[in-house]
C-alpha cells in the first residue's frame, strides 16, 4: 500500500506548460461563469469536477495544490474580473461557449474575451 502511494505522489509532481495552464484556467472560468448563469450559485464542486474533466481529457496531471490554486483563481476571475471587464455570461450564451463534447469553444467571441481576462493573472503568478 505504501509503495503505491509513493508511485502516485511521484506521478503527480508534473506541471502544465503555460499555454495549457491558460487553457485550463479559461475552461474553469467559462464553466463556473456558465454554471452561475444557470444556477445563480458559485459552485466550487463544479470547478473541481471541471478541472478533473479537463485534466483527464488532456491526459494531464497537476498537483492538488496547483488545482486548488487555479480553481480559486477561476472563481475570483468569474466573480470579479469578468464583471470589471464588462463580460456578462447569460443563460443564452452558455451553449455557444462549449463544443458538443463539452470542450471550450475557442471560436466563441465570449470565450475569447474570457481567455483574454485570464491571461493577466497567470502572467502575474510566481513560477511554480
Amino acid at each position: 500500500m505504501q509503495k503505491r502511494n509513493i508511485q502516485m505522489n511521484a506521478s503527480s509532481q508534473t506541471t502544465l506548460e503555460p499555454e495549457s495552464q491558460a487553457n485550463l484556467l479559461c475552461f474553469l472560468v467559462a464553466t463556473v461563469a456558465a454554471s452561475y448563469s444557470l444556477t445563480s450559485e458559485w459552485r466550487v464542486d463544479h470547478v473541481v469536477e471541471s478541472c478533473r474533466i479537463w485534466l483527464a481529457r488532456n491526459r494531464a496531471v497537476l498537483p492538488w495544490l496547483e488545482r486548488v490554486t487555479l480553481g480559486q483563481l477561476a472563481l475570483q476571475i468569474a466573480r470579479r474580473d469578468l464583471r470589471a471587464a464588462g463580460i456578462a455570461v447569460r443563460q443564452s450564451n452558455v451553449q455557444s461557449m462549449f463544443t458538443n463534447e463539452m470542450g471550450i469553444n475557442t471560436a466563441s467571441t465570449l470565450v475569447q474575451r474570457i481567455s483574454a481576462v485570464c491571461e493577466a493573472p497567470l502572467r502575474e503568478r510566481p513560477a511554480a
